[in-house]
């Protein structure tokens, strides 16, 4: 029982880390790491986005297309296959990640809450 009550605690945490992410960044938390993906690989196609991120196949269509929307991302058509599409960042989505500032005190309280639990 002590087990599942300290999961659904790491859980609000995250929940908690999540809303205040959204609210100050105007970006969802997937849709960030999204970003922060992309960036650590250049490109990637919506598979190994999917698989990256632990999301299903429907939930990483989904989030793609928001990023795309803001204009975070661009589609490329792959070089070799050109069935194959990869995803890269815009400026728009270089800035953004820039701005974002993970290390911040209120990420780390937040860490920290999650570590002593």
């Amino acid at each position: 029982m002590e087990a599942l009550c300290r999961i659904r605690d790491i859980f609000r945490s995250i929940n908690d880390f999540e809303i205040h992410f959204q609210s100050k960044y105007s970006i969802g938390l997937n849709e960030g790491m999204l970003l922060c993906t992309i960036s650590k690989f250049e490109k990637c196609s919506s598979g190994e986005i999917a698989e990256i991120l632990g999301l299903s196949s429907s939930n990483s269509s989904k989030v793609i297309a928001s990023v795309e929307k803001k204009g975070f991302i661009k589609r490329k058509i792959g070089k070799d296959d050109k069935r194959k599409m990869y995803f890269t960042l815009t400026e728009k989505g270089i800035e953004c990640l820039k701005f974002i500032k993970c290390d911040s005190d209120d990420v780390l309280r937040i860490i920290d809450k999650i570590r002593e639990i």
